[in-house]
């Protein structure tokens, strides 16, 4: 029994690869297809014992795509939740998204995991054997849905919360987006006006025998401290600027340190903020609709906030709860939630239903959301023309003074 044991789990542990093949049919007809195996030989006896002799077989070589995104995981849960939905197998859901995908990449996931699923694995285990494109959150609520036999209920509840949380999150890089861009253009135009334009200036006003107003001087002395030493403070800039997002990105210290600043930033605070206990409600609504337990569920809430003096919270609430605390005073005990989400989430542990509260706070602060990032955007144009036009404007007079100054002598 032990050796048939070992010799099945040898079994299901052998890499399968996708092949073409081509052959004749008994008519002598010529046909094509794939197979999924784990050599030729493989392929041949198979075919063979449908009647069809192989002549030709090669492996299936998957381009190199694109970077897998947050989008095209959302995608393919949305995909494979309305085709399961339909009545679609698993294994024949898979082939569709497969075949069907613009990404390569994508193609290559799919097809590793169904040739896991075929062996025997559960979907959730496959799942985490790609822990960079599949959270413990989406893990934990497709075991749920295969436990409790509603695992096409569970991909749906998954593909309505990756789209809210992308859409969330593509609101606030399209906010910051403008202002990034526009900034980053004034610098550079700034950079080629001190190191091109006012040399050229400077030439002209070496002729004058008069003497400079102090803002030229002031350009003028900011300009030849550029052109004389512009290899060293680009270099610095762009070196500084990549290693503060690497040390923000790999330090947890320093992700608390900013994600504690951006809260508490004058303009984009509020928006963030508002966007990460949406974020955190949608989590915790949809983990714990999926009938997995409070404690459970706030494991994964923290890191899907997204946002570090969150995750603390999060940490801290999960504590009190798994105490005996009530999920409303350890939420009141954290102090980064407003009175309205808590006093929320006491009615739907009063009236057992705290998903559909937690789902009715994310839908509020989501529009809440929205309305920010118009208003943010439409004050940010003005504020943006302001910067500029005390930037370049006070550049062009301060060049301009000298000649102005000349033109009242004459």
């Amino acid at each position: 029994m032990a050796t048939a044991a070992r010799s099945a789990a040898s079994a299901r542990q052998v890499k399968e690869w996708v092949y073409l093949w081509e052959g004749k049919d008994k008519k002598g007809k010529v046909v094509r297809g794939e197979l999924r195996a784990g050599s030729e030989t493989v392929v041949n006896v198979t075919m063979r014992r449908q009647g069809i002799l192989v002549t030709k077989v090669k492996k299936k070589t998957f381009r190199s795509g694109k970077k897998i995104s947050d989008k095209d995981i959302s995608l393919f849960t949305r995909q494979l939740a309305t085709m399961m939905k339909a009545g679609v197998p698993l294994l024949q859901s898979f082939d569709i998204v497969a075949k069907g995908h613009a990404n390569p990449s994508v193609s290559k996931l799919v097809n590793d995991i169904r040739g896991d699923v075929e062996t025997g694995t559960s979907l959730s285990q496959a799942f985490r054997k790609f822990p960079l494109y599949f959270d413990p959150l989406f893990c934990n609520l497709v075991g749920a849905g295969e436990q409790a036999g509603i695992l096409e209920d569970l991909l749906e509840r998954l593909a309505i919360y990756k789209e809210k949380t992308l859409a969330i999150k593509g609101k606030i890089k399209s906010a910051l987006f403008y202002p990034v861009s526009i900034l980053a253009v004034a610098f550079v135009v700034t950079a080629v006006i001190m190191i091109w334009v006012v040399p050229a200036f400077k030439q002209v006003f070496s002729s004058f025998g008069a003497d400079l107003p102090a803002p030229t001087m002031f350009v003028m002395s900011i300009s030849d401290f550029m052109v004389g030493n512009w290899y060293i403070i680009f270099p610095t800039i762009f070196a500084g600027l990549y290693l503060f997002f690497q040390s923000w990105r790999r330090s947890l210290k320093m992700q608390r340190v900013m994600d504690r600043l951006l809260l508490k930033a004058p303009i984009f605070g509020d928006v963030i903020r508002k966007a990460t206990i949406a974020r955190w409600t949608r989590t915790l609504a949809t983990m714990f609709a999926a009938g997995v337990p409070l404690v459970e569920s706030l494991d994964s809430v923290g890191g899907a906030s997204g946002n570090a003096v969150y995750l603390d919270a999060t940490k801290k609430i999960q504590s009190e709860v798994s105490t005996g605390t009530s999920l409303t005073a350890a939420m009141e005990n954290a102090n980064v939630f407003p009175n309205m989400v808590t006093q929320m989430v006491s009615i739907g542990e009063e009236s057992g239903s705290l998903d559909q509260m937690l789902g009715k706070v994310a839908d509020f602060y989501e529009a809440e959301v929205d309305d920010a990032v118009a208003s943010l955007s439409s004050l940010m144009e003005p504020l943006i023309m302001v910067i500029l036009g005390v930037l370049i404007g006070g550049l062009v007079v301060a060049m301009y003074l000298p000649i102005f100054k000349l033109g009242s002598v004459v």
